[in-house]
């Protein structure tokens, strides 16, 4: 966890306290007991209301050891909180108070705004950075479309949240290495080769080769199910790829370049870089060593002609590494690229950001890495095993049913964004006509408006794609996050002078201008979180929570039913709230940076 002076002070204070309003903790109790400082750090959370304070802890596990009515004990416990604050005027700052089972701090505004006030215009962008990577690495595997088919919507998912980790972890001191493992070998290749004997034109492609491959799929499958012997035509035509023929190994190459120069297109689009393109063929000369090494191990056993791991009693399916006619499976690539990666890159952790209908996938290939690791007698600090990790997603549905390429009902992505642009286009044409740079205000709106949508909800769930959903820039979406940096990058234009860094911060005594301080006292917070759940949602949440807040007070009115004007002829009240517009600017930016948006200076 992070380190958090508030949070140490408040873990010191409150395990003195319960020592002593219960004496009886010392000896009925031992040291790991949930009021010993060390746990009270750990279980520390946001309360569920803003007014009721900073942190909360709940009580009801003590509480219940004790035999205490947790309201009762609470109450007791608060009162010797305090009690030793009025004792001590450094600790001046803090307060607590009950609320039910809830333990709750409350820190003074102005030591708030010094923590995070100061703490964003001393660091900048570098705010909420830390250094608890300490520069391992993390290898994230994301994206991973499949060659000869068209960059879907149904990849965005991965794509999108995959980025995002990598931006986030980077930030926490990590070194993220993005692998893009595309889907370039398998028994489609053999399908799409036999498709372009029988309908190709001549060899030729066409102006768009990946859409004519599409077709060409979708032909053959449509065929297929009226002439079984295609599949059999199919099968021989990729084992001649296997072999190393030379007429398939051209074609598939031809195809593979093809595609992956159309992805790289969408990807400059979206802002995406990757530092590895390494697909499934990437790893065809090492999977005969990583089978030997399970073989070596006494793991493999042969039923019905397959070579296999047997996981019956952990419950999986067996894992197939090689089938009756020699070939090898998406599982065997995956083992032997585990392998690899770890020899390459050593790494702290390994994340697969991979639908979850491939759940059982990742628990066998896992499984299989574990049992290896053990039977090798792997020392603990060298096991890869605990360092994997499926990041799974829930679909994208089209009117509620799943998209299938091979059925032809998919939807481009580069479609979607190029109609989000557009409609980006004309909203400002309405709105600001005299925009200066309205192109490319309109390409970083309408793609971040899609990216956000796909990040608006928890990884989790499915997602039904709806146009009107996608494209819709009012409410909580990333064009309202945009807009809202864009409004306070005008009152820093406005204001014309630096941030003075002699700010009276107890002028900010509203009640909404200590909301936004917590909020970006919180962001640190927020950035680790979401890195630990591997959930870019936690920065979604949090930046429409910060964005609120801030508008409360950029929207508030006076007494005479005036707005309230962040700049006024009040000079000191004026840098104060400067301070609060800059460290918002600072934050939100950095906030949609790290979900792949870009933030426009003006809307």
């Amino acid at each position: 966890m992070l380190k958090d002076v508030f949070k140490d002070q408040i873990a010191e204070v409150t395990s003195s306290a319960a020592g002593r309003a219960f004496p009886e903790l010392a000896e009925s109790l031992p040291d790991s007991f949930l009021l010993s400082k060390e746990r009270i750090g750990e279980k520390l959370e946001i309360p569920r209301r803003p007014e009721w304070g900073n942190y909360a802890l709940p009580l009801f596990e003590p509480a219940k050891a004790l035999g205490k009515n947790p309201v009762e004990f609470n109450r007791a416990l608060t009162a010797a909180q305090n009690e030793i604050i009025g004792e001590n005027p450094a600790l001046s700052h803090l307060g607590f108070s009950a609320e039910g089972g809830f333990n709750n701090a409350r820190i003074a505004l102005a030591d708030l705004a010094r923590a995070a006030l100061a703490g964003v215009h001393r660091d900048g962008s570098a705010y909420g950075s830390s250094d608890v990577g300490r520069g391992g690495n993390v290898v994230i595997d994301f994206s991973s479309p499949n060659i000869a088919k068209p960059f879907g919507i149904g990849h965005l998912r991965t794509t999108a949240i995959g980025h995002s980790l990598y931006r986030i972890f980077n930030k926490l001191g990590y070194n993220s290495i993005g692998v893009n493992h595309l889907g370039d070998w398998g028994t489609q290749f053999g399908k799409l080769i036999v498709a372009h004997r029988l309908w190709g034109t001549g060899g030729e492609f066409g102006q768009d080769p990946v859409l004519r491959l599409l077709d060409l799929y979708v032909k053959f499958h449509k065929a297929e199910e009226e002439d079984p012997s295609l599949s059999e035509a199919a099968r021989e035509a990729f084992k001649a790829l296997e072999e190393g023929h030379q007429e398939e190994a051209e074609l598939w190459k031809e195809i593979k370049d093809f595609s992956l120069e159309a992805f790289k297109a969408t990807y400059r689009r979206l802002g995406i870089h990757f530092d590895y393109y390494t697909g499934e063929s990437f790893y065809n000369d090492k999977i005969d060593g990583a089978i030997e090494r399970l073989e070596k191990a006494g793991l493999t056993t042969v039923s019905q002609g397959a070579l296999i791991v047997d996981l019956e009693k952990y419950d999986l399916p067996p894992c197939i590494l090689r089938k009756a006619d020699g070939a090898t499976l998406y599982a065997t690539r995956d083992i032997a690229g585990v392998l690899y990666r770890w020899e390459e890159f050593r790494f702290d952790r390994c994340l697969y950001v991979v639908a979850t209908a491939q759940r059982d996938h990742f628990k066998q290939v896992f499984k299989v890495i574990e049992l290896l690791e053990e039977a090798e007698d792997v020392p603990s600090s060298e096991r890869i095993s605990h360092r994997l990790v499926h990041v799974e997603f829930g679909w994208i549905k089209l009117m509620d049913k799943m998209m299938s390429t091979r059925r032809g009902n998919i939807i481009f992505l580069d479609d979607v964004l190029d109609r989000a642009v557009a409609l980006a286009r004309e909203r400002i044409l309405e709105k600001n006509p005299d925009l200066e740079e309205i192109d490319g205000t309109a390409r970083q709106i309408g793609i971040g408006a899609v990216l956000f949508a796909d990040m608006s909800t928890r990884r989790m769930k499915d997602v039904n794609f709806e146009w009107n959903e996608v494209l819709n820039f009012e409410g909580e979406t990333g064009p309202y996050l945009q807009y809202t940096h864009a409004r306070l990058s005008s009152l820093v234009r406005h204001y014309g002078r630096e941030i003075s860094e002699r700010i009276d911060y107890s002028l900010l005594d509203r009640p909404e201008e200590y909301r936004v301080i917590d909020q970006l006292y919180k962001f640190p917070a927020a950035v680790y979180e979401a890195a630990e759940t591997y959930e870019p949602y936690v920065i979604v949440s949090y930046l429409l929570e910060l964005a609120a807040a801030f508008n409360k007070v950029y929207q508030r009115k006076g007494k005479d039913g005036r707005i309230d004007k962040i700049i006024s002829d009040d000079v000191k009240l004026t840098e104060a709230r400067m301070s609060l517009v800059g460290g918002v600017r600072v934050v939100l930016k950095e906030g949609l940076h790290l979900l792949g948006i870009e933030s426009p200076e003006a809307m």
